[in-house]
């Protein structure tokens, strides 16, 4: 069986190859193939009168490096299918070389690594860091964000050419400031070894990058990353710790109830104003409550942030199963149809009725959607929205009669039912009613303001102002709307 021996040809000096090496390339009967020709170690080897076939056409042709990588690892088993070759890679083959990997994943072919000196050692002389503090080695060509750790020594091998330079740029700029120090290894310990510090944002702007360029971040400390959100869970565990605030150590589950309901509705007043910063703000004030619930149950011992993150990301992939499995589906209905099914598969029989399951404190016109909602599912609805509005009409009739007998009680449950029929109609139009109402009161608010602005502007009082004038203004605020 033939066999496809990879040799490594250290991080770009030729004193760097070890001897056995070096004469198995020297004596080899076999033809030698080299990922690339741009390694300095390949231009010695040439002088010295040893041929190598090269895939450096293949860069060009294809535009990913994933394309790449697997167009060679075709053509060395096309090659070594008829007889045995000789594969060299810069620096060690095990490190950061994906060819290899991929000639090691297959099973046509025998594959055989052969030594080679890797260039981390030098780096890490060049650097003068110890690895032992954290050490993250990220190929430059194909690495996502959420993956790098910038509370160790990162850094980015495979940094060809100035395109995947600015990609490394941009994705670190997402994370940390543009004159936060980086430094561009050249050549590591080889005589052309150069190393250059510079700002983030220059990264691709100012030093000519080539096959032997890695780029060095030094650690982050925690507190230079805000927006991770370990950070606020550490933030949030030292304002509920011995030497946190006060407040926040005395906070409880149930105490915490009526501020997140604020927190709710304000964010709510921020997306109907389409204030996108407000929105931010709302919406970090909300995760904020999330994490102090979270970090009460951990101070207990019950649960922790963890937990809860496990167990809404377990029910996001088991509720999609269209997305995350092989389920199919056509509509949203169908997509809702399933939720609901799954929903009760994970609950069990916890309810006893259908209606079982709304939360108490819901606000009354939102459970009452919910009510009829529910109801909706097993066909006790309305069949036409024309007999809804009859509905509606008929409890107006019965207000009227209870307001002309003069019963409270009954006057007020007429109005219950008229609000009943009213949350129902809503549901036949999409119509959220709480959502509606809200924006109800807000545009009453409006209005009211600007009549008081205008009132004051005349230089009377409220009080002494006329309900004509009053609507006039009213009319005003409407049309300025």
């Amino acid at each position: 069986m033939s066999k496809i021996e990879v040799i490594g040809l250290g991080a770009g000096d030729i004193n760097q190859l070890p001897l056995g090496v070096y004469r198995k390339l020297k004596d080899s009967q076999q033809e030698i193939y080299t990922r690339t020709t741009d390694h300095p170690v390949i231009d010695t080897l040439r002088q010295e009168g040893i041929s190598f076939y090269s895939f450096d056409a293949i860069y060009e042709e294809t535009s990913n490096f994933a394309e790449v990588y697997e167009t060679i690892v075709a053509q060395l088993l096309e090659v070594a299918k008829e007889s045995s070759i000789v594969y060299t890679v810069p620096g060690h083959p095990m490190l950061a070389e994906k060819t290899v990997q991929l000639l090691l994943e297959q099973e046509e072919v025998e594959v055989e690594i052969s030594g080679g000196q890797s260039y981390l050692d030098a780096l890490f002389t060049s650097l003068k860091i110890d690895p032992i503090d954290g050490f993250q080695f990220v190929d430059g060509t194909s690495f996502e964000r959420r993956q790098l750790n910038y509370e160790q020594h990162l850094v980015f091998c495979q940094v060809y050419d100035s395109f995947i330079a600015s990609e490394v740029k941009l994705t670190l700029l997402e994370d940390l400031p543009p004159d936060y120090e980086v430094t561009i290894v050249e050549a590591a310990g080889t005589e052309h070894e150069k190393l250059t510090k510079l700002p983030l944002e220059d990264l691709d702007r100012t030093v000519e990058v080539n096959n032997l360029t890695s780029v060095y971040v030094p650690p982050v400390i925690h507190e230079q990353l805000p927006h991770r959100f370990s950070r606020l869970v550490e933030v949030m565990a030292t304002l509920r710790g011995p030497n946190g605030c006060p407040w926040d150590q005395k906070q409880t589950h149930q105490s915490l109830r009526e501020y997140t309901i604020e927190e709710v509705y304000e964010l709510m007043d921020a997306i109907d104003n389409e204030d996108d910063d407000n929105i931010i703000e709302e919406l970090g004030d909300l995760l904020m409550h999330i994490v102090l619930y979270s970090q009460i149950g951990d101070d207990e011992g019950y649960f922790s942030i963890d937990d809860v993150i496990r167990s809404i990301t377990n029910k996001m992939v088991h509720r999609h199963p269209h997305v995350f499995g092989e389920e199919q589906v056509d509509s949203v209905d169908q997509v809702l149809t399933n939720w609901d099914a799954l929903k009760q598969q994970e609950k069990g029989k916890k309810h006893d009725t259908l209606l079982g399951g709304i939360p108490k404190h819901l606000p009354s016109l939102a459970k009452a959607a919910k009510l009829q909602h529910k109801a909706s599912k097993v066909g006790f609805d309305w069949t036409d929205v024309e007999d809804v509005w009859e509905k509606l009409e008929e409890e107006l009739s019965e207000v009227k009669e209870a307001i002309s007998m003069g019963n409270a009680v009954d006057i007020e449950d007429e109005f219950g039912d008229v609000l009943f029929v009213t949350a129902n109609l809503m549901r036949f139009y999409d119509i959220n009613p709480e959502v509606a109402l809200n924006r109800a009161n807000a545009k009453f608010a409006s209005r009211f303001n600007y009549v008081e602005e205008r009132i004051k502007e005349s230089g009377k009082e409220i009080e002494d102002t006329t309900l004509e004038e009053m609507e006039e203004y009213w009319q005003e605020a409407k049309g300025r709307e």
